[in-house]
């Protein structure tokens, strides 16, 4: 009796053992076969006419419907099919409820997605989605078809995720769908510096802030080119209030997104390509997961025939192209979160003082399941500004100082997304990708765009607030309406290029538009390292290919060291370094500045340029000063070392000597050598950059065993091939326009969410070689192919 329940019982982390490993219903069910049924017949009830699914050698669906109802149905059954349990972790991530599933360990993460309001934005998203006949359609066909798929389970045939942690799934709906669009938001527009800036502020004042913290980099490519002339009369730039500045907080994101997800796209005119029409490439940098982060599929229906990308759990195509254009989409990072400073009347925090007087408070209770254990609860405050995500007393300079901070989130309006990707699913030119840009709000993205009638274009798009310059650089106060967001930037007034006289457009996370730009959209983007490397090639290029625009993909340039290496290999005493350290110098000063995976010198650079920034910055801006507060960029401190040798930020405030640039340079460069020989051994193939950067693509869950690490891989962060140790292309896409459109692409893993699958990770090595696969883009189900393998017919019940 204790064995059977020992066996049939979960304990802590592990589940019942019993049943995951019965082999009638436990994990050995998940084993897939490589061969895919030829031909498969269900009736299931939704179904409104006929569908055909016509599966490839990557087992990647094409879905042929007679209805917009039929071709979301058959979009949401199939790819719960593949991905459900990877679908629905997600959406139980986003709206805080993993310790339902886990238990109490999860409740830190649950608590602050309840507090960051991602189901409060799901829900506001999901209001003006389901205002729009169109895309409540869209979403409720989509949710049935999920549901159609998890009605046919059993315990037996649960994802082995299910299995694996004891649970199991639970009716799919439209918020769900929502959650999943928060999540993209929250990646690719969570992160913020407002009140890491802010203590810089407080404590260093604002000559330093201006110096160091610049409002424009020292070295910078523009996605519109300065000079570009405007087609709008701007609007009247709102009025900067008098200076506030709030109090010193330690309190800034918990779960901040990676710094370095980003993405590349750009577009070639005809007159530059081999086949006389446009062609368009596209690889978001996002977390490497598996399973995959996209789901590839293409989509046909009257009026409709798009392939490309989709959110598993949301329907459409969010990337990819039909018969006459392509679009494709890299992040903004739009200044659309800001910290408000809250003033409550009392510790009751009923009350709020803004516009001068007290305003109510929305409180809402949040409930948290706890698997094994008691339901908690916590309060979330709501302010017209959103959420007060912090509202604990916190010790800051050795002073009890109550500090509350309430979040204004673009991605918690009203919006309809859906409703842009539906109509770029069928745009046929121009005129149609602007209309399908007037529905986007968040995360703001730079949409690529490429047509069969020779128009190019980029638009940096999305709800842009109209704001004084710098409005949100720093915590706002949330007592004063001069504070508040004052309106919206105008649509045809966001940044865009159309046809440029270069031959190509591009984007690379930069800012979006020179100083000439009237509107404020943030004070800092990435770095233009990937930006002025990818201009670079595209205008040395000549007659531009499909292999070129993947080659370009794979870049491995090192922007960052061609800039400054040659400046601090200057500053080196060579008769002070011992024979290591001069192989080392030696590696360094023949290097080409390719971050190649079997190169030992991009490791050399990487772990020095790491150090020496944390050598000049860390003493004023790192942990030990007690305050979170965050380095300068990149760009300023490349200006420091080129333009300004004699600065004092190389002095150690902390130590009585007085540092300098070459003595940082030689003291980091033999420390970087020792830690190398520390952690590899002596110098040799483990140095190689791909074995020392260690990239992985892991598990969604983490789960062990269920993904692939040190994977021999070049690029890095800020890289064109931004592949670093968690990062990188998340799915390389290249389209070749014209009378018979071509599409190219590659994901790192596979259309399965099975890890019993072949088709889990079978596009893995594909994507690590550099190497793209032709797309197989369908006219009709009748359409001979040798690439279709498999074909599954749904029918109405």
């Amino acid at each position: 009796m204790a064995l059977i329940f020992v066996l049939d019982t979960k304990i802590g982390s592990v589940p019942p053992v019993g049943k995951f490993l019965s082999p009638f219903t436990g994990f050995w069910q998940q084993a897939e076969s490589k061969q895919l049924m030829a031909e498969t017949e269900l009736t299931l009830t939704g179904v409104q006419g006929n569908i055909t699914i016509l599966f490839d050698q990557s087992r990647i669906p094409h879905v042929f419907a007679q209805n917009d109802h039929d071709l979301y149905f058959a979009q949401g059954y199939i790819t719960a099919r593949d991905r459900l349990w990877q679908m629905e972790f997600q959406t139980h991530a986003a709206a805080g409820r993993i310790s339902e599933i886990i238990g109490s360990q999860a409740i830190d993460f649950d608590r602050f997605q309840r507090r960051m309001g991602m189901v409060y934005g799901a829900q506001q998203s999901l209001t003006g989605m389901m205002a729009d006949p169109t895309t409540r359609a869209m979403l409720e066909s989509y949710t049935a078809g999920v549901n159609a798929y998890i009605a046919q389970l059993t315990h037996k045939t649960y994802p082995l995720e299910y299995k694996l942690l004891d649970y199991g799934p639970e009716p799919w709906t439209p918020l769900k769908c929502a959650l999943l669009l928060k999540v993209m938001a929250y990646d690719l527009a969570g992160r913020s510096n407002d009140l890491r800036m802010t203590n810089i502020l407080r404590k260093y004042g604002p000559e330093v802030v201006h110096d160091l913290f610049p409002d424009y980099p020292f070295r910078e490519e523009p996605i519109v080119p300065v000079g570009t002339p405007l087609d709008f009369t701007p609007l009247q730039i709102p009025a900067a209030p008098e200076n506030f500045t709030a109090a010193f907080s330690n309190k800034v994101l918990e779960q901040e997104p990676p710094a370095e997800l980003g993405s590349n796209n750009w577009a070639v005119a005809g007159t530059r390509t081999t086949t006389g029409y446009p062609m368009l490439a596209n690889d978001p940098h996002l977390q490497l997961n598996l399973p995959s982060i996209w789901y590839q599929l293409q989509l046909v229906a009257p009026g409709v025939n798009v392939y490309g990308v989709s959110i598993p759990g949301a329907p459409g195509v969010i990337i990819g192209f039909n018969k006459e254009v392509s679009w494709g989409v890299t992040n903004v990072d739009a200044d659309v979160m800001d910290w408000y400073q809250i003033k409550f009347k009392d510790a009751a925090k009923k009350l709020y003082w803004h516009d001068n007087q007290w305003k109510p408070v929305r409180r809402v209770i949040e409930k948290f399941k706890i698997r094994g254990g008691a339901t908690r609860s916590d309060t979330v405050y709501y302010t017209h500004h959103g959420p007060v995500v912090y509202d604990r007393p916190e010790k800051a300079f050795n002073e009890q100082t109550p500090v509350s901070h309430a979040m204004r989130w673009i991605a918690h309006d009203k919006s309809n997304e859906l409703r842009t990707f539906y109509l770029l699913n069928r745009a046929r030119n121009y005129q149609d990708y602007q209309q399908a840009l007037q529905y986007y709000v968040a995360p703001a993205q730079n949409f690529v765009y490429a047509d069969v009638h020779q128009d190019i274009a980029l638009w940096p798009n999305g709800r842009y607030p109209l704001k004084w310059k710098n409005q949100g650089k720093f915590t706002l106060d949330g007592t004063d309406t001069k504070h508040d967001w004052q309106g919206w930037v105008p649509p045809a007034h966001h940044p865009h290029v159309k046809n440029p006289a270069q031959g190509f457009v591009s984007s690379a996370n930069q800012f979006s538009a020179g100083p000439d730009y009237p509107y404020y959209i943030n004070w800092e983007f990435a770095p233009a390292d990937r930006a002025i490397r990818i201009n670079q090639r595209l205008s040395a290029m000549q007659k531009i290919s499909p292999d070129s625009m993947r080659q370009l993909q794979n870049d491995n340039f090192n922007i960052n060291a061609q800039t400054v290496l040659p400046a601090l290999l200057a500053q080196l005493d060579k008769n002070k370094l011992n024979k290591t350290q001069l192989m080392a110098l030696r590696e360094l000063s023949d290097w080409e500045y390719y971050n190649h995976p079997h190169l030992i010198s991009p490791t050399l650079f990487e772990v020095w340029w790491q150090a020496l920034s944390k050598a000049i910055w860390d003493d004023e801006f790192g942990s030990k000063t007690g305050l979170q507060m965050r380095y300068p960029n990149r760009d300023r401190t490349w200006h420091l070392i080129l333009q300004d040798p004699q600065a004092k930020w190389y002095d150690n405030i902390n130590t009585p000597a007085k540092e300098t640039l070459p003595l940082l340079a030689q003291q980091t460069f033999i420390s970087t050598i020792d830690s190398l020989a520390e952690q590899h051994g002596p110098m040799g193939k483990k140095w190689q950059w791909a074995n020392h950067k260690g990239t992985s693509v892991q598990h969604l869950a983490k789960l062990p065993g269920f993904g692939h690490e040190n994977i021999f891989i070049g690029g890095g962060r800020n890289i064109v091939n931004a592949t670093s140790e968690r990062n990188g292309p998340s799915w390389r896409m290249v389209v070749a326009l014209g009378p018979q459109v071509k599409g190219y692409g590659i994901y790192p893993g596979g259309q399965s969410g099975n890890p019993g699958s072949f088709y889990y990770d079978n596009l893995l090595e594909t994507w690590r070689q550099g190497k793209l696969r032709e797309l197989v883009y369908l006219q009709s189900p009748a359409e001979a192919s040798a690439q279709i393998i498999s074909k599954l017919s749904l029918q109405k019940k």
